[in-house]
Parts: C-alpha cells; structure tokens; sequence
C-alpha cells in the first residue's frame, strides 16, 4: 500500500506558478483602487454652496492703503535729528560739536539761540567747521532746524523751548486690516502706485539736498561741474561713488555724510542725484 504525500504543491507547472504570482500582485491593488473609489467618488457637503466655502478659506483681513498726505513741516527735533543732524553731530564729521558735548557746545551757544538758529537754516563757515543749510536737507520747514538746533543744545542743559508743533500733525500709519467680506481699499492703492514706479530726478534731489555742499564745494565736496574736481573720482567707477554716497566716506579731500545728510532719502534718490552730478562734470 502506497502512503499518501501531504506535501505535494497543487502548483504542477511553471504556467500555475506564474499565474499565481500575478494574482498575488493583483488581487490586493484591484481592491484598493475599489476602496478608494468608494471613499473619494461621492462629492461631500452636498447642501453647502460654493460661496460658502470660498468664504471659509479666504485669508482674513486684506491690505489697505493709508492717506499719505500727512501734514509736513511738524517734525520734533528728536525726529529731525535723527533723520538729518544726527549723521555729522553724532561723529563730529566736518567740525560739527557732538551732541551731548558740552565743552564742544559752550561757546555756540553763547551766541545765542538765534543765531545758532540763523546759521543752521541759512548754512554757516567758520574756522571750527561748516554747516550746511538745513543740515542739507532743503525740505526741512525753518521751524523744523529750529527744534533740531533746541533739542541738540538741551542735551548739554539749556533748557531751550522748541517751537511748537502746529494743529493738524499726525503720522502715516498703516491702516487696519479690514474683516473678511468688508470693502478694500483698492483705489488708494492703485492711486499710490505710480508714485512709487515714477523716475526719479536726480536734479530735484541735487537742488534739495546736494546743492548745500557740492554748491560751494564745502567739507571738501567736489563742486557741481567742476570737471578736475570730479575727474578722480570719476575715475573710481560710478559703482564706489554709489557706494560713498549712500554709506558716507571720509577722505583726505573731504567728508561725505551717508546719503548726504538726509537718511529720508531712498537709494534710488541718491544714485540719480550722483548720476545727475556725474554727467554734468564729464
């Protein structure tokens, strides 16, 4: 009698074994394409409207434009020292007394506060040093050099008062972002558009600022078109003359206060005034 094998595979030929294998693979994808039909194929939320979900993922609050024709001239004399006086007052850059000095600022203020007043907006030379005119930056209001000029002289106990500020002054915030669904902004944006991408001119800003120093040729400036003057530094690049004029330089021919005093200017304000006074020296 012949005893039975219980190990005998069903599988007789390579054919089975292939077909098998190809199963083994099969089987398992086919029912997970069909699990995942079933589960993503129904659309969800059939009674909630487009609009309704649109709202619920738009981002919160939108951005807004605030009026920019703030009142000028109310500047205190904190704001304009840091923005003009601070670039020489605080190095001392061209003889100019540092602030809080006060053997540096004795006998200044013994002159009196009008003249000191008188000197800084009209500009002034003298064996000590030089001041440019409004500390070259022309848009300065003369009530605005005059609350620089008190604020500097208090820091060494004058007890000086600043010219009040007028009604009306206020700052440029940025406006509040607007609740989802609340009406933007967007004609003030689009107003304020142009503005930003209009050329600048770089003889406007040589007449504002430039004209104080490069004018006259004080602290060592190179005069406006004088040609020797400016060969050498020409001569330079236009580049490292960007470079001097935004960073300030200090030289044996002079002394060039970053962005010539006025750090309200842009970048791109300085290089068109330096352009402006390049072309008009080659």
């Amino acid at each position: 009698m012949q005893e039975h094998d219980q190990h005998v595979s069903p599988i007789k030929s390579p054919r089975q074994l292939v077909v098998v294998v190809a199963l083994a693979f099969l089987v398992p994808i086919v029912l997970i394409v069909l699990v995942s039909q079933l589960v993503t194929g129904g659309p969800h939320d059939r009674d909630e409207s487009d609009p309704r979900v649109l709202s619920r993922i738009r981002a919160f609050g939108t951005v807004a434009v605030a009026d920019t024709s703030a009142p000028k001239g109310n500047l205190a004399g904190d704001a304009v020292y840091a923005q003009v006086c601070k670039t020489c007052h605080e190095a001392g850059i061209a003889g100019a007394p540092k602030a809080g000095d006060k053997g540096a600022w004795t006998a200044r203020i013994a002159q009196g506060q009008a003249t000191l007043v008188k000197h800084a907006i009209a500009g002034f030379q003298g064996k000590g040093g030089v001041m440019p005119p409004k500390g070259g930056n022309a848009d300065l209001s003369d009530a605005e050099v005059e609350r620089a000029v008190v604020y500097m002289a208090n820091q060494v106990g004058t007890g000086w008062k600043e010219p009040p500020v007028t009604a009306g002054a206020s700052t440029t915030a940025a406006a509040p972002s607007a609740a989802p669904g609340a009406p933007t902004a967007a004609p003030a944006a689009a107003a304020a558009a142009p503005a930003a991408t209009a050329a600048v001119d770089g003889k406007k800003v040589f007449d504002g600022n430039c004209v104080a120093c490069h004018g006259a040729g004080i602290a060592g400036a190179p005069k406006f078109g004088d040609k020797a003057a400016w060969a050498p530094r020409i001569a330079e690049g236009v580049n490292t003359l960007y470079s001097h004029a935004l960073g300030g330089f200090t030289g044996k021919a002079g002394v060039m206060p970053p962005k010539g005093g006025n750090g309200a200017l842009s970048d791109a304000e300085v290089k068109a005034a330096v352009d402006y006074m390049v072309s008009a020296a080659k």
